[in-house]
């Protein structure tokens, strides 16, 4: 996250966002230029238990990841 102030503005902007849903791990928002997704697999986390909630559920079938 970034949080803090810019001069007279409040600055509040979530970098990444995951939740944990159901045994499985949802990345809803990913604002960097690493790919969260193999990072998780490089950690032993399963593809099968990634799921791109970024993605509409109707493109999630497409992406190698779960579908959830």
């Amino acid at each position: 996250m970034r949080v803090g102030w810019k001069g007279l503005q409040r600055v509040y902007y979530t970098v990444l966002h995951f939740d944990i849903k159901d045994e499985k791990i949802w990345l809803q928002h990913n604002a960097t230029d690493i790919d969260v997704g193999q990072e998780l697999i490089e950690m032993g986390i399963p593809q099968e238990d990634i799921v791109l909630g970024l993605h509409p559920p109707y493109k999630r079938p497409y992406t190698g990841y779960g579908v959830a």
